[in-house]
């Protein structure tokens, strides 16, 4: 396939994926004060914190107090990331989520005993023992990703075939509890991507299962993350994580100051200048970007919100 889509949907990462990296505190009244301006960007789905341990990352252990505070938007659904039963028990009963499923296994050995300790087996295992929590609490399995999916700091190079094995596996668990395929997110989660490869894996994963639904989570630590957009959009791909001005990165990458996912404004103004509709608010999100930066206290990556839009 290369025509590019009409239109992408882009599922913004910022709140948690950046607040989980900053080194100093950022104040819950700050972190709400940016979801709920990115609530009015046209945006659908905000990812806005980890239940994950507060030791390891301290920067959400105030999750339960965020969502706490959230203010419902008509048509946004504020979500949340975890990794394990405790987590996931955890967002159940915090308020205004939208709870949709999702695992997270990595196509890299190496990657999985760093991030979660575990090998092949046990992350599998792991996201079994979530699946039919899914499906014991009626919960939809929305979404799987294959961390260092393109590559991998520890390993080098992730053969494809790791990807499709885990692909596999995912599927053939969901099947095993009754739930639907879910979204597969190809993460490039320490940022080995190329065109070249987005080329190879995504082309893999559509041969073997062509109706599968997929998404990319780009990072931009290397400076390719737009062009490896544009190839997964060339390629027919329409879902998309970013994060507003760039936040966050991978804590556990290997990387000093590692670069966070894709910038949301910037990967919004590419799309818009190249006739792809994302349902976007741009100038909303050049000052949601700004704010983001106000917030951390330091200069992010995003470019849009220091240049501007093209039209004045």
């Amino acid at each position: 396939m290369t025509q590019l889509p009409a239109r992408i949907e882009i599922r913004e990462e910022g709140p948690r994926e950046g607040f989980q990296f900053e080194k100093g505190p950022i104040a819950t009244a700050d972190k709400l004060r940016l979801i709920q301006a990115l609530a009015g960007t046209g945006l659908r789905r905000i990812q806005t914190v980890s239940f994950v341990d507060p030791r390891r990352v301290p920067g959400m252990a105030d999750a339960e107090m965020v969502c706490q505070g959230l203010r419902d938007v008509e048509g946004v659904t504020f979500g949340a990331l975890w990794l394990n039963a405790k987590g996931f028990l955890r967002a159940l009963v915090a308020p205004h989520l939208t709870i949709d499923g999702s695992v997270s296994v990595s196509a890299s050995e190496a990657f999985g005993k760093r991030n979660q300790n575990r090998d092949r087996e046990e992350d599998l295992a792991a996201a079994a023992a979530l699946m039919a929590l899914y499906a014991e609490h009626r919960v939809p399995f929305a979404r799987a990703t294959i961390m260092a999916a393109f590559g991998c700091n520890f390993q080098g190079e992730v053969p494809v075939a790791a990807v499709i094995d885990r692909i596999a596996a995912i599927l053939a668990l969901a099947g095993g509890v009754g739930l639907a395929p879910p979204v597969i997110s190809l993460a490039d989660t320490m940022a080995w991507a190329t065109p070249r490869r987005i080329a190879e894996v995504v082309g893999a994963v559509r041969d073997k299962w062509p109706d599968l639904e997929l998404s990319l989570h780009l990072h931009d630590t290397r400076g390719l993350a737009m062009v490896n957009a544009w190839e997964g959009m060339r390629l027919g791909v329409a879902r998309f994580d970013a994060a507003i001005a760039g936040l966050g990165g991978c804590p556990f990458g290997k990387h000093a100051g590692a670069a966070g996912n894709i910038c949301t404004e910037d990967l919004a103004l590419l799309c818009a200048e190249s006739g792809i509709e994302t349902g976007l608010d741009l100038a909303a999100l050049l000052e949601c970007g700004r704010l983001a930066e106000e917030v951390v206290g330091h200069p992010l990556p995003g470019r849009a919100k220091q240049g501007g839009l093209l039209a004045v």
